[in-house]
């Protein structure tokens, strides 16, 4: 069965989910990449998004540097590399969200994550060319980040007296990839501390938002949102730094999150998983809730097989294949290639886009890799 999956796995990657964006998100005039493509991959919005452009780079680089060195990705990886250098950031050296095409600044987000993927973009990118400008770049944005989750003020995000301090698992996740990627052991111990504050033991889960004081867990819908995708995700990262500063505790506070996921956050009457559920089960505000995402699944297939490498329990198989068969029914689009991003409550597509401002060329081709890569080792 593992042979046969990572066959199919790897088919899926290399001639339709990567063909489709070497085919239709490369600017080879202006540089940079599309991201907004409709089923057939035309072109719907010429902005460049800046963190997505980070995401793809990281993508091509990282198929050049493990898969094989194919010229056309490394000259792709090259078009957006060069492209973020010239473009992406501001006087003060913040990253902007979005560009025009030519890549005049079209929109400020207050967050850092543009600068986490344009920061993994450069590591990867200098590692298949040997270029230490941009390995330079990226360890620069690493220190930056860091800053900027510590306190978010530079990014026009000031304290307000009436907000509550959350600890994000974004920004675990962040720091978490930079510092693995960039080989900086350092910042994982504050990753493994960190995600203790998140874990809540009654429902095996963890908290998208943790209140920094315990009194204000769960007053509002932030600090009760559960995202399985977010779970799945950070989970697998977490392993990974694991395996560099072991810690029991935190190894099995994952396992519980990963069951815990499983059973809160899957849709047992259509199936898929919810993208956000309320920890108390009450009312939420995001009106997407109920919607089954790309992201959410491609990220819930890798993590199981990891959970299953690590421990060899079949729990983590069957689970698996429970996840494996609703997204293989539901999202990769036979006729033009890639995945359907968002789906109905039901699976039906709720838009037929393949790419826009937050769906681009990285969650599912690093699924597909990672999970190809990690078959072939078992």
């Amino acid at each position: 069965m593992l042979k046969q999956l990572h066959g199919q796995l790897e088919a899926n990657l290399f001639e339709s989910v990567i063909p489709f964006w070497m085919n239709h998100s490369l600017d080879r005039e202006h540089g940079g990449f599309f991201t907004c493509l409709d089923r057939e991959g035309a072109v719907y919005d010429t902005r460049k998004y800046i963190w997505l452009n980070g995401r793809q780079v990281w993508t091509l680089a990282r198929l050049y540097n493990e898969v094989a060195p194919r010229h056309e990705w490394l000259d792709a990886a090259r078009l957006g590399a060069e492209f973020l250098r010239d473009h992406a950031f501001d006087p003060q050296g913040r990253c902007y969200f979005s560009l025009t095409r030519q890549g005049e600044p079209s929109f400020y987000q207050r967050k850092p994550y543009a600068a986490v993927f344009v920061a993994l973009g450069f590591a990867e990118y200098a590692r298949a060319t040997g270029d230490a400008s941009y390995r330079a770049k990226a360890l620069e944005l690493f220190a930056k980040v860091q800053q900027w989750i510590a306190d978010p003020a530079p990014l026009g995000r000031p304290a307000m007296a009436g907000g509550v301090a959350y600890s994000q698992l974004a920004d675990i996740y962040v720091i978490c990839s930079l510092a693995l990627e960039l080989g900086r052991a350092d910042a994982l111990p504050w990753c493994l501390q960190q995600i203790r504050m998140h874990y809540e033991p009654s429902r095996q889960l963890l908290y998208e938002n943790a209140a920094i004081d315990p009194a204000l867990r769960r007053t509002y819908p932030d600090g009760r949102l559960i995202c399985a995708g977010s779970i799945f995700e950070i989970s697998w990262f977490l392993f990974r730094a694991l395996d560099v500063c072991p810690d029991p505790e935190v190894e099995a506070m994952l396992f519980r999150s990963l069951e815990g996921a499983m059973e809160f956050c899957w849709d047992k009457k259509h199936g898929g998983f919810f993208y956000f559920a309320d920890i108390d089960e009450r009312p939420m505000l995001q009106l997407e809730s109920d919607m089954k995402l790309w992201w959410v699944h491609a990220e819930a297939m890798y993590a199981l097989l990891c959970a299953f490498q690590r421990t060899r329990n079949e729990q983590w198989l069957r689970w698996f294949e429970q996840v494996h068969q609703y997204t293989w029914s539901h999202f990769p689009d036979q006729a033009h290639g890639e995945w359907y991003g968002y789906l109905h409550r039901d699976g039906t597509p709720s838009h037929t886009l393949k790419g826009n401002n937050y769906k681009g060329c990285f969650h599912i081709p690093r699924a597909l890799l990672f999970s190809a890569q990690l078959l072939e080792r078992l």
